[in-house]
């Protein structure tokens, strides 16, 4: 994994597949099965991640 500060509010990610699959996976376990653990902004923080990354997935 490579991290890259592009600018002061914005980061640059260089991952292996496996990683992102793993970063991805740990994403939609705590946006659905930790719902009692989380706060509700965190939560859905999370699902517009997740949102955002099926939507750039289906235009590859």
């Amino acid at each position: 994994m490579k991290l890259e500060r592009t600018r002061p509010t914005a980061w640059q990610v260089t991952l292996h597949p496996l990683e992102l699959a793993a970063l991805i996976s740990a994403a939609r376990w705590a946006a659905t099965d930790s719902r009692d653990e989380l706060p509700p902004e965190a939560v859905e923080q999370l699902r517009t991640v997740l949102d955002s990354y099926d939507t750039a997935i289906a235009r590859s």
